[in-house]
């Protein structure tokens, strides 16, 4: 598929964070609003492409033409992305998906003991480096990593580890910028050494500079 059949392009978009329960009401998580992944799927869809959305917990509504899939947990999410990602031509994974979750769950909250508490934790499942992996050569895969610092080696390093073709780096120690922001600024590199940056501005913005450059250049 070609840029110019951008229409019929599938796209599958990872939003918001997820949530790994210690027990009924308590949880790991962390501060993603979600306002970047739906605003990429806001944009897809704008540009006429078939878009699924797999959300976490976020309080936005979804955007307009747009099939959404709600999720709470990591393995929640693998399991909605594992069967969209065969068909997509486009996948974008801008969740901030919990690297870690307990062992085990109580199945009741359990009462204050005042005593200390241990957690035991296990990694979740890479759903980005795990699809990558089974990339079709047609399929562009676009990853997003969240630094506090040296952002730009870390997510070099996850651009070639992950087997992506995009990697989209934000530095989320910055006021008023990532997570839990209207705006941000991001630094944007390809497989193919292509190095912009953007920003700052509004995150819509941010979309639309990310989907134009991508597209522009990606095999689909």
């Amino acid at each position: 598929m070609h840029a110019g059949v951008q229409p019929s392009l599938r796209c599958l978009i990872t939003a918001g964070p997820t949530r790994e329960h210690l027990d009924p009401v308590r949880f790991l998580s962390n501060g993603s609003s979600g306002r970047m992944g739906y605003a990429l799927a806001a944009g897809a869809a704008r540009r006429g492409w078939q878009v699924d959305l797999v959300s976490g917990p976020v309080a936005l509504p979804p955007p307009e033409s747009v099939t959404i899939h709600r999720v709470t947990s990591a393995a929640e999410m693998f399991r909605a992305c594992e069967p969209l990602f065969v068909p997509c031509d486009l996948f974008i994974a801008v969740a901030a998906v919990a690297d870690y979750r307990p062992k085990s769950a109580a199945r009741q909250k359990p009462e204050k003991s005042g005593d200390d508490l241990r957690l035991e934790l296990v990694p979740t499942i890479d759903i980005l480096k795990t699809l990558a992996a089974r990339k079709r050569p047609e399929q562009t895969v676009v990853g997003f990593a969240a630094e506090t610092h040296d952002v730009e080696a870390h997510a070099r390093r996850k651009l070639e580890e992950k087997n992506l073709d995009w990697i989209v780096a934000n530095d989320v120690s910055r006021p008023g910028l990532g997570m839990d922001a209207e705006s941000n600024t991001v630094l944007l590199l390809a497989r193919n050494g292509a190095r912009l940056v953007f920003g700052p501005a509004p995150k819509a913005d941010v979309a639309g500079f990310i989907l134009d450059h991508v597209i522009a250049a990606s095999r689909c």
